[in-house]
């Protein structure tokens, strides 16, 4: 099966402007991603709005292209560039992976599985991790999934997820197996075309999650469960972090 990687990358940030082009180590963050996202997927291309990050991209050899500046989810800006890298290179992809373009440390391996588990019945897939730390898992920045007996996600939350009655939270990651998600997602490339056009749904609106419009509508999200810890980039002080961790490894 064809696979393209789409890495989407906005200059707008509320938190960190400019971001996919933050120095780290003498590259462009979203740079380093691509490169790793090329260790595990021969087509990979970075989808921008933004006419600086296309030029630095482009300078540096990277394969990237010009998307709307309206679009209001990295999925929506993966459908576009698709159409225009399928058109470009005359390719029909069956997948498409959208990989987050603020994890410069990204692991190519865990790319490289989630395409080893696509298979032409997947609509939607995506990693999960087993996670006991409880600071983790009652942090409402970390997302939590739970999934049905052939590991389709069921519901995703801020919140974790079961609440566990007649025992103490603390004791909760002890009795039951969590899951927090790896926001990395597969879509079969029918599939996303017609997410795309779907109306946001109330789940989505109160947790801020637009794979729950997706459930909401029934589309299936297959879960594939890695032993990965994301490192993502959302202020200054994590790329100051992340480029200490990159002097270690000598990178």
């Amino acid at each position: 099966m064809k696979t393209l990687g789409i890495i989407p990358a906005r200059y707008a940030s509320s938190r960190f402007p400019g971001k996919p082009l933050a120095d780290l180590n003498g590259k462009p963050l979203v740079y380093h991603v691509y490169l790793r996202a090329k260790q595990a997927l021969q087509h990979v291309v970075v989808a921008t709005d933004d006419k600086r990050i296309f030029e630095k991209l482009a300078e540096l050899g990277a394969k990237v292209i010009m998307t709307s500046t309206q679009h209001r989810s990295g999925t929506e800006r993966c459908a576009e560039a698709l159409t225009k890298y399928s058109q470009m290179t005359n390719i029909n992809f069956d997948f498409v992976i959208n990989i987050q373009g603020d994890e410069p440390l990204i692991d190519p391996e865990i790319i490289l599985k989630l395409k080893q588990n696509l298979t032409d019945s997947t609509q939607i897939a995506t990693l999960v991790k087993i996670e006991t730390d409880p600071n983790i898992i009652f942090n409402p920045n970390v997302v939590k999934v739970i999934t049905d007996y052939q590991d389709h996600a069921i519901y995703f939350s801020r919140h974790p997820i079961p609440f566990i009655r007649d025992i103490a939270k603390n004791l909760w990651p002890q009795n039951f197996q969590y899951l927090t998600h790896i926001g990395i997602y597969a879509y079969r490339t029918d599939v996303l075309q017609k997410i795309t056009k779907l109306k946001p749904t109330d789940l989505e609106n109160a947790e801020k999650l637009e794979q729950l419009r997706w459930i909401y509508y029934g589309y299936k999200i297959k879960t594939i469960t890695v032993d990965y810890q994301a490192i993502g980039v959302d202020t200054p002080e994590d790329l100051e972090f992340v480029r200490k961790l990159l002097l270690k490894s000598n990178e």
